[in-house]
């Protein structure tokens, strides 16, 4: 079952083609990972399945539902699509644990006490328990996305949306932050779409490998196939790339 499909959608910004003929299925459970150079599209395509983004051609259905019709009603596909920033986009006048809590209070009508228990088990899943009552300004960049995945899966989505997670993080927090994805990965049926330049981390977990450029997608084929043998060259070239820093 496609938790997610793309029929030849086209995307502009004035005279700009940002997404070229877009098709592609990505089917409930699946852990699928966009790479490709900085401008290839791979932020606006994913920025497009919660709707952050209109396509003005083609057909884009998430969960069942036809983002381009008028009549789709935005908030129950975000209900059920969370999404990571690359910029944790925290509340920061809230703690953690009221960050977690406050999307399933408003949206979900979850109770108090309910709310409460799934956001610190959360807490424990990301490994930041102790910061429950801490303020965000206080957290490490690598401590607020592991908070911010927290608060996405504290909605209990089928999907879930990273852009470029690890992208605004120093080095060392890197590592963190990808082990909390692969966890989620590995253990739960989640649907996920990631964009990223973390090569190690797409071979540890994706079940199929997207590259983009240019607003196409060049290459869709397993993860294995990928890294053994890209057809693109453009993919070659890119790998050579990324995996020679």
């Amino acid at each position: 079952m496609s938790m997610i499909e793309f029929k030849d959608v086209q995307k502009y910004y004035g005279d700009f083609h940002a997404l070229y003929d877009i098709n592609l299925k990505i089917d409930a459970g699946e852990t699928v990972v966009l790479i490709g150079p900085s401008g290839s599209g791979k932020s606006t395509l994913i920025r497009t399945i919660n709707g952050l983004e209109e396509i003005e051609e083609g057909q884009l259905e998430v969960d069942g539902f036809d983002l381009h019709d008028p009549k789709t009603d935005m908030n129950k596909i975000r209900k059920n699509v969370g999404m990571v920033f690359q910029h944790f986009n925290l509340y920061n006048n809230k703690t953690v644990i009221e960050n977690i809590m406050l999307a399933p209070r408003l949206v979900l009508k979850r109770d108090e006490a309910e709310n409460k228990k799934i956001a610190m088990e959360l807490l424990e899943q990301v490994g930041l328990v102790d910061k429950a009552n801490a303020m965000p300004s206080s957290l490490s960049g690598g401590q607020k996305q592991r908070i911010a995945i927290a608060r996405s899966l504290a909605m209990k989505p089928k999907a879930l949306l990273f852009d470029e997670p690890t992208s605004a993080l120093d080095p060392e927090m890197i590592g963190d932050v990808l082990d909390v994805m692969r966890d989620i990965a590995k253990n739960s049926s989640m649907t996920m779409l990631v964009v990223t330049h973390e090569m190690s981390f797409a071979k540890a977990v994706a079940d199929r490998v997207i590259f983009m450029a240019d607003g196409r997608i060049l290459e869709d084929s397993s993860t294995e196939a990928f890294f053994d043998n890209p057809k693109e060259p453009r993919a070659k070239k890119f790998l050579s790339q990324v995996e020679h820093h």
